[in-house]
C-alpha cells in the first residue's frame, strides 16, 4: 500500500516563501513520477509542478514559472516544492500526487493519471 503525505503549508505574507515536502512509502521512491497539484475553493484542481522519476526533467505551469521549483531526493524518499514570491492567488490546498509509471516530466499529466494522493496541505497567502 502506497502512502503519500505532505507537510510544510502555512500562512505567509505576499512576497514570502514556503517549502512543501512530500514523502511516499510502500514502493521504491525512484519508481514514482510525482507532481504537485492545487485546488482553491470553487476552482478545479490544477497541476502546478511535475517531475520525472530521476528528477532530470521538471515542469512548472505558467503562473508559477520563475517562482516555484520542484525537486526530489530519491535517497531521502522526499519531494519538494520551493515556493518564492508568493501571491494571494497561490492560496489553495496543495496535494502531492504519485504514479508508479514513467512520465516525461515535461508537462503535468491529468490528475486522473496519478494513483496516489496525499491529504493536502493548506497554503494561505495574505495581501
Amino acid at each position: 500500500q502506497v502512502q503519500v503525505a505532505e507537510s510544510g503549508g502555512g500562512l505567509v505574507q505576499a512576497g514570502g516563501s514556503l517549502t512543501l515536502s512530500c514523502t511516499a512509502s510502500g514502493v521504491p521512491f525512484g519508481d514514482l513520477s510525482l507532481g504537485w497539484f492545487r485546488q482553491a475553493p470553487g476552482k478545479e484542481r490544477e497541476g502546478v509542478s511535475c517531475i520525472n522519476r530521476s528528477g532530470s526533467s521538471t515542469y512548472n505551469t505558467d503562473s508559477v514559472k520563475g517562482r516555484f521549483a520542484i525537486s526530489r531526493d530519491n535517497a531521502k524518499n522526499t519531494l519538494y516544492l520551493q515556493m518564492n514570491n508568493l501571491k494571494p492567488e497561490d492560496t489553495a490546498t496543495y496535494y502531492c500526487a504519485a504514479v508508479r509509471a514513467w512520465t516525461s516530466g515535461t508537462y503535468c499529466p491529468s490528475s486522473r493519471t496519478f494513483d496516489y494522493w496525499g491529504q493536502g496541505t493548506q497554503v494561505t497567502v495574505s495581501s
